[in-house]
């Protein structure tokens, strides 16, 4: 019975181990300012840090997210970012934050976090979103969202948000990285540098080589 009793629990701290290992590395401090000039910092994760006690209120800001931008594009959305590119201290942190500006009918294409599960509320207008899961089944799973309504993107699976209003639409999104990474399944798939060959992309698509090539030579738009 103990023999038993123990590899339940082995199993279970397995498990735990593998979900802990998820996301982002916990931080082994307080915090972890980031700074190019490793020369003089100590690296732990995520990116070299600056001394503890060179830290200033600065390392921990942003402003702007209030700005509405431009979402004169292709897509109809811009993605104003602020993550640990933006925020020095959320190194090692493993959480980021996304502004997405979307004009009428604009959307946020189909893409994926390779490193974050998201959260999404709704700011102002109305939104179809949705994901797709994992291979066999590719369920898709969607939902209208109105004004202070929230949807949730598990890790890794792609989704992507409509505005179906005949207003802009805002949204604010948190992520469980501070460097969740993005792939736009569209701009991965025909605007790769250099090109995937098109034999491999006609029966991937079941597509005519013609159509393939046709995609290929588009300007793929990157809303981030």
């Amino acid at each position: 019975m103990k023999a038993i009793n123990f590899l339940v629990l082995f199993v279970l701290l397995a498990l735990v181990s593998s979900f802990a290992s998820a996301s982002d590395p916990s931080p082994l401090q307080d915090f972890c300012i980031a700074i190019d000039d490793y020369k003089n910092g100590v690296f732990v994760n995520g990116k070299f840090c600056k001394d503890p006690k060179l830290a200033t209120p600065d390392d921990f800001f942003f402003s702007g997210l209030n700005i509405p931008r431009n979402t004169s594009n292709p897509v109809g959305s811009t993605v104003t970012p602020v993550n640990v590119a933006q925020i020095a201290g959320l190194n090692t942190l493993g959480v980021s934050l996304v502004r997405i500006d979307y004009a009428p009918y604009g959307q946020n294409p189909p893409h994926t976090h390779p490193r974050a599960s998201e959260i999404l509320v709704v700011q102002e207008g109305t939104l179809y979103v949705g994901f797709v899961t994992s291979n066999p089944e590719n369920k898709l799973f969607t939902k209208i969202l109105n004004k202070g309504d929230v949807f949730v993107f598990p890790i890794g699976l792609i989704h992507f948000q409509f505005n179906i209003g005949k207003t802009n639409a805002v949204a604010f999104a948190g992520l469980s990285s501070q460097n969740p990474g993005v792939i736009t399944i569209a701009n991965a798939v025909f605007g790769s540098d250099p090109p995937i060959n098109h034999d491999v992309l006609a029966r991937a698509f079941q597509l005519d080589q013609k159509v393939v090539k046709s995609l290929q030579a588009k300007f793929w738009w990157d809303n981030n």
